[in-house]
């Protein structure tokens, strides 16, 4: 490209705020003003404090914004069309955008609302977007895994309420209210008190429940973190072959330019 065409005079400035925005300094500022912006939020639900300092909470709060903004502001500017491809500075904007809507009158739900920029530390850091991505990547996998347990569930609720409906009527009277004990089980609530209960009438109960607990915790807990661990895995080695095929690219890059002024050195030579 000419550099003295119009072009790259425009892209120039970009260019520079592009290096900038991706300095190491600059993303530990952002990272640092959105964990600041995060506690002074969570400091004005203290009455006490809001009597005390609420005015320099507020101006810390205003400042913060207008560090988002013109961040965001900068992204769109150095980025251009690439911006709107990326999902994160799309989830950004939403972030800040919430922010900036006045929060008075029917609208006075968003002030609370304000703590989602704390959200904005998962794009800012890459480990977290890194996992954020890697469950996004096993939501399908973990829909599978979910049917698997509603159908355990459903199951059990349906054989418990044969069961037990008659003994403990309080817990497993009905499919509903099956339904609510098992799930109550599953998640390890009280489920000791559940089952003497039952064992009171039927000593042998406790192998219908030993056997609903490995099943829907143990084994649908394993397989939800197997999934996890799975797709992170993935995750990891796609961006590691990303970064491999962007090195590969910059090698090509270069041999062709000395490859050029080898041939242009030859021409000369002649």
């Amino acid at each position: 490209m000419d550099l003295s065409s119009p072009q790259a005079v425009t892209a120039a400035p970009r260019e520079r705020v592009r290096r900038i925005l991706e300095t190491p300094a600059v993303q530990r500022s952002i990272i640092t003003v959105i964990l600041i912006n995060a506690v002074t939020i969570g400091l004005e639900t203290s009455a006490e404090l809001m009597a005390a300092v609420g005015g320099l909470l507020h101006l810390v709060d205003r400042v913060a914004l207008t560090v988002f903004v013109v961040e965001l502001a900068a992204r769109v500017y150095a980025y251009r069309n690439e911006f709107a491809k990326d999902p994160w500075n799309w989830f950004d904007t939403l972030i800040v955008g919430i922010a900036l809507v006045p929060a008075t009158g029917a609208l006075s739900v968003l002030r609370s609302l304000r703590i989602l920029r704390a959200l904005r530390l998962v794009s800012a850091v890459p480990s977290m977007r890194r996992v954020v991505t890697a469950l996004l990547t096993a939501v399908p996998g973990m829909a599978s895994i979910l049917g698997l347990l509603l159908l355990l569930v459903y199951i059990a609720a349906v054989i418990a309420t044969g069961l037990f409906g008659d003994v403990v009527p309080d817990r497993f009277d009905d499919l509903p209210r099956s339904l609510f004990t098992l799930f109550q089980i599953m998640t390890g609530d009280d489920w000791g008190n559940v089952a003497q209960s039952v064992m009171e009438h039927k000593p042998w109960a406790w192998v219908f429940f030993i056997i609903y607990i490995l099943m829907s915790t143990f084994v649908a807990l394993n397989l939800f973190i197997a999934v996890v661990v799975n797709a992170m895995h993935d995750t990891e080695a796609s961006a590691a072959e990303a970064r491999t095929q962007a090195e590969l690219a910059r090698v090509r890059s270069d041999l062709a330019a000395l490859h050029a002024k080898l041939d242009r050195l030859v021409e000369d030579s002649r």
